[in-house]
């Protein structure tokens, strides 16, 4: 059926009117409308093309109110629309979209979904796909979008009865934002796009299972008065109680119950790498980020408390390593709070254990009638171990350190910005060195740690908050992943900083290089040393286009950065031989962590003596 465009616009004029006849196109602008969305990350291609057309309508009929339209954003490649819209909804918890065509447009888009899948991130993905008569005939641009999606979404639906696009893209929204946030695909036909239809204006459809599923977590939020007596007794037998918190924490927008949990009980907190942000950094009972490079006085945290609480985090292997049994081994209890049951016992066996959001979950334990505390002796010794050993480098060394970057960054920011990274090295260090304020300021690829993220990101949290401060801090090995996006940011004149912490090469790769394989290094330094990044960022649109070589040109450069309005380059060359500690290697606990020469480490002597003196000290309360 061919479609009527005046019919069409009609439609779209007076969104309050349901039944009107429009193409399944403009039925997708409708439900995006209708979700709030205000932005999409997209490339074009020709099994799509019908949507983009109804992009372009829909804005075109809502030219007298701007705060309707919905912007649309090209970058270089669908890779980094995925990204895009992962970075939008990391820094504002709505749910990201992005749309790209069939065949490899969907298959570019294959790590963005599994990057958000792994870190628990909302976004819908629309692509475009043959019609439906040609599935399954190797068509031009056909891809199997099911079956590849299938294993790393969240959902995927293939739209082949038109009459249920409208349900099918809103119930995308309800599965992509609802439990644990994760990422959904909906491949549609271009057919059916072209296909005419009436608009509902509501309906979703009905999944049994996981519907049941949100409504047992839903009932089960609120915990009875015996099962907060459970933990509390817990609580009561400990001496050095800890929180260990992660990603969903911030997802479930629990930050200020998490703060006012660990005060009104006096626990320490560490966090994961997507935990960062949830309690502010320079908190006098946070000790930092845990794991493999965890801040050393965490991981010491980690293996001295005898009550390890989990809120919102996995266990995953960059902080349980591969030993989990040897994970906080003084630990008698472990508690765990997660909105996944499937995470439950997975990994570290609990002995207390509640399937919920977080937010829910602390707001039930905090209405217990109970005055525990933590024994001040535990909290004089997290002091002690954040005095000892607390993050430190190479202070007086001639050349830049990548570290003292990231310190002087966060006071001139007063750890207020929207950090992004790519992944390696520079990444650790952003993790390690800048003082977070607040949640959904730190945006990385966690758990898929994929090179090439931050710029991209950075671009989608920009849109996301305008009025923040963005900035990507990235290295020359994963910002070519996507440089690309240099062009995307001053095409559309986003004002995202980027500060590239160069040491020529894969400084990780490097590092491991040097520690497990007898220092040969193989590609890892890229032997690709002809990019000069400052003439890529120039002839891409940027104004501000700079290189810091000495340390005494750091302080000017980086504030005059900070500060330019629009679009910001600043390449620094940093030490080359900089390496990310502490390090606890493949295989090995937290009590054999290498510290690395700027930072103290305990001995195994020492770790014995410490212990004994912690039990004496236990015997006499």
């Amino acid at each position: 059926m061919t479609r009527n465009p005046k019919i069409a616009l009609q439609a779209l004029l007076n969104p309050s009117n349901t039944g009107e006849p429009m193409s399944g196109a403009d039925i997708i602008l409708r439900v995006l409308s209708e979700q709030g969305v205000d932005t999409i990350f997209g490339y074009s291609g020709g099994a799509i093309l019908p949507t983009y057309d109804a992009v372009f309508r829909f804005n075109e009929m809502h030219d007298k109110s701007p705060e309707r339209q919905i912007k649309l954003v090209v970058p270089a490649n669908e890779q980094a629309a995925g990204f895009m819209a992962a970075g939008y909804a990391r820094a504002s918890g709505k749910v990201g979209v992005f749309m790209v065509t069939s065949g490899p447009g969907a298959t570019n888009a294959v790590t963005p979904i599994a990057d958000c899948n792994g870190d628990s991130i909302p976004v819908v993905l629309i692509c475009g796909q043959v019609p439906r008569a040609v599935i399954g005939t190797d068509a031009f641009q056909e891809a199997p979008v099911f079956n590849i999606m299938s294993a790393c979404a969240k959902q995927v639906f293939l739209v082949t009865d038109p009459a249920k696009l409208e349900q099918t893209l809103r119930t995308a929204f309800e599965v992509a934002r609802s439990g644990r946030p994760g990422p959904v695909v909906v491949d549609v036909p271009k057919d059916v796009q072209n296909w005419m239809g009436t608009y509902k204006g509501q309906g979703t459809l009905q999944f049994r299972g996981y519907s049941d599923r949100l409504r047992m977590v839903a009932e089960g939020a609120r915990l009875d008065e015996d099962k907060r007596a459970g933990f509390f007794e817990l609580l009561a037998q400990s001496k050095r109680p800890l929180l260990y918190v992660g990603g969903g924490v911030i997802a479930a927008g629990a930050t200020s119950e998490l703060r006012r949990f660990a005060e009104r009980y006096g626990i320490p907190v560490v966090t994961t790498l997507m935990g960062l942000g949830a309690i502010p950094a320079k908190h006098e009972l946070y000790l930092g980020m845990l794991g493999m490079h965890g801040a050393a006085c965490a991981n010491y945290a980690v293996e001295d408390c005898d009550f390890l609480i989990a809120v919102g985090a996995r266990f995953d292997d960059r902080v349980a390593g591969g030993r989990p049994e040897a994970f906080a081994p003084s630990a008698r209890h472990v508690a765990h709070i997660d909105i996944d049951e499937a995470e439950i016992n997975k990994v570290k066996r609990a002995h207390w254990t509640h399937v919920g959001d977080a937010r829910n979950a602390l707001l039930s334990l905090m209405e217990h009638d109970s005055s525990e505390q933590a024994p001040s002796y535990w909290l004089d010794q997290v002091l002690e171990l954040k005095r000892t050993y607390g993050m430190n480098y190479d202070r007086n060394s001639t050349a830049i350190q990548p570290q003292f970057v990231i310190e002087r960054l966060s006071e001139m920011t007063g750890g207020r910005a929207i950090i992004s990274t790519g992944v390696g090295q520079h990444q650790m260090w952003a993790a390690q060195f800048f003082d977070f304020v607040e949640p959904r300021s730190f945006l990385t690829s966690g758990s898929m740690g994929t090179m090439g993220f931050g710029l991209p990101a950075a671009i989608g949290a920009q849109f996301a908050r305008p009025d923040a401060l963005v900035i990507d801090i990235d290295g020359d090995g994963s910002i070519r992943m996507n440089v690309g996006e240099m062009e995307t940011a001053s095409t559309y004149g986003v004002p995202v900083k980027v500060l590239l912490l160069n040491n020529v090469g894969d400084g990780m790769i490097r590092q491991w290089q040097h520690l497990y394989y007898e220092g040969r290094l193989c590609v890892s330094d890229k032997t690709l040393h002809r990019k000069d990044f400052v003439m890529a960022a120039r002839a891409d649109g940027f104004d501000f286009a700079c290189r810091v070589e000495a340390v005494s040109e750091l302080d000017e450069k980086l504030k005059a950065f900070i500060e330019f309005d629009g679009p910001a380059f600043l390449e620094v060359m940093i030490d080359q031989n900089a390496d990310v500690y502490p390090m606890v290697g493949p295989g090995q606990s937290y009590s054999t962590m290498i510290t690395g020469p700027f930072i103290p480490c305990r001995t195994g002597r020492e770790a014995e003596e410490k212990g004994a003196q912690r039990q004496q000290v236990a015997d006499m309360f």
